[in-house]
């Protein structure tokens, strides 16, 4: 499995009313790289940001920059603290944008699992648009690993849509 073409991320509910995403891919590349494309500012370019700030060990800090604008013309930039750091294993920053963000990796032969996990207070009614955005993230990690990385400037918004469109049936069926 390399990038997903249906909705396969899903929400846990915490008893403290906060909901945990979690998706699970299995990347077709060894751990080592996988490890790289999660921790070098320059291969993050290539699925989710500029990190403008990247500490990496337990305490450090975290400012990543979303490359593309929302319709006001502004970019997200999240600031966080790396919480875990066990490498190549486990990354971990609390930020204050998108929660606890968790990016676990186990081999698996020559391939990687990646288990990703946001820990977020949202409303119900946000986390499709969120749930989309990391389907589309964690398609462009495969991507980027393949050697196509994303234009993150230029999403492509149609294909977000479609998996906004999924989640939000899928969460209202629930």
């Amino acid at each position: 499995m390399s990038t997903v073409d249906s909705a396969d991320g899903v929400v846990d509910v915490r008893d403290d009313g906060k909901r945990v995403l979690r998706f699970e891919r299995r990347l077709r590349h060894p751990i080592a790289r996988v490890w790289a494309a999660l921790t070098s500012p320059e291969e993050l370019l290539g699925w989710w940001g500029s990190a403008d700030v990247l500490e990496l060990a337990e305490g450090g800090r975290i400012v990543l920059r979303w490359l593309n604008e929302d319709h006001e013309g502004n970019h997200v930039v999240l600031h966080g603290t790396v919480t875990a750091y066990e490498p190549p294993h486990v990354l971990e920053f609390d930020t204050d944008v998108h929660g606890v963000l968790r990016f676990e990796l186990a081999e698996d032969g020559s391939a990687t699992v990646l288990r990703f996990s946001s820990t977020v207070g949202f409303p119900d009614d946000v986390l499709p648009l969120v749930l989309a955005g990391w389907h589309l993230h964690l398609n462009f990690l495969a991507s980027a690993l393949a050697g196509s990385p994303a234009d993150l400037a230029d999403l492509p918004m149609a294909e977000w849509q479609r998996f906004h469109d999924q989640y939000e049936d899928r969460l209202t069926r629930a």
